[in-house]
């Protein structure tokens, strides 16, 4: 053999080890997402584009060193046990649930697997955790307000439309954060001279017949409280809103920024961003039952003046001085 030829052969043969070290990939991560609005909805694509841009920044790149795999569930009851049933085959490390009403379909699917989530109103009360500060199971996350806040939903629609005698309480009844959201509405009407009235948000159908019933009496107002189904049938509240002339109180800006009247709530952006932080720390070997459960850093009030005077209501001044935004 020839003494180039030798030479090439080593060097080959000393540096293919190398080249085969560096052509192998990181370690790959599974990371399963059940999303509890659409996939042709443009808040859930925020929604899911913040999380996905703050693992990003974490050091998680698609493709790299995590594959995410994204189930719609479109405030559907059957397909979300399908899809959490898809997620938890798949044997991911970490599965995040946006929206309180996909996480008991995930929580049944499996009693391992961490589960980090995101719009739950009362997780200790709900079953989905031992207590805020130690979950103790696989399930931890961002809250999105405590029970008692929805009085503050009925307290805003007084303020801003006095008049207002009859309340319809649009509410998810299949979970529990729409009874006790109810519930704490209710509790606090008599004192403010308003009586309450549950409409399920169930079908787009059953929405507009009760909502339509309900307007047939004068002095009324809506609230509607906080679940995928409401955010699902959004543009059909708030024209049913508009069409009867209805006063109505939201949990979420863009129900506002879509023609609402008023919203007070937290940011949910923010909270699929922090959920981010979670997923990281599980990667990384953390575990869920030691992960506090958090709770919003800030609530926002949200008012549309183009929608208090198409009602004829002129906004207090007081209000208006504590709104945090204000859409003319």
């Amino acid at each position: 053999m020839r003494r180039r030829e030798f030479i090439t052969l080593l060097g080959g043969a000393t540096a293919s080890p190398f080249a085969a070290r560096a052509q192998q990939p990181e370690n790959m991560r599974r990371v399963g997402v059940l999303m509890s609005l659409a996939a042709t909805d443009r808040q859930g694509q925020a929604r899911l584009a913040a999380f996905i841009q703050s693992l990003q920044e974490l050091g998680w790149t698609e493709g790299r060193n995590v594959r995410i795999e994204t189930r719609w569930a479109a405030g559907n009851p059957a397909d979300t046990r399908k899809f959490a049933a898809e997620l938890v085959a798949l044997a991911p490390d970490a599965i995040f649930a946006s929206g309180g009403t996909v996480v008991g379909a995930l929580l049944q699917a499996t009693s391992t697997v961490p589960i980090i989530f995101t719009g739950v109103a009362d997780p200790v009360g709900g079953g989905l955790v031992a207590s805020l500060a130690r979950p103790g199971g696989n399930a931890t996350g961002f809250t999105a307000f405590e029970y008692g806040m929805s009085g503050k939903w009925l307290e805003l629609l007084k303020e801003i439309a006095p008049s207002v005698k009859r309340v319809a309480v649009l509410r998810d009844a299949g979970i529990p954060q729409g009874i006790g959201q109810f519930g704490a509405i209710q509790s606090l009407a008599p004192s403010l001279g308003v009586e309450v009235t549950p409409v399920n948000v169930r079908e787009a159908n059953e929405i507009e017949r009760d909502i339509s019933a309900f307007a047939r009496a004068s002095n009324g107002g809506l609230i509607v409280t906080g679940s995928g189904t409401a955010i699902v049938h959004r543009e059909l509240i708030v024209t049913l809103a508009a069409r009867y002339k209805l006063p109505a109180t939201y949990f979420e800006r863009f129900f506002v920024a879509g023609g609402g009247l008023i919203s007070y709530g937290p940011d949910l952006l923010d909270a699929h961003r922090r959920v981010a932080n979670y997923v990281d720390r599980i990667l990384r070997g953390e575990k869920s039952a030691d992960l506090p459960v958090q709770a919003p850093t800030k609530y926002e009030t949200v008012i549309n003046l183009n929608t208090a005077k198409a009602l004829g209501l002129a906004v207090p001044s007081t209000l208006l001085a504590r709104a945090d935004e204000v859409i003319e």
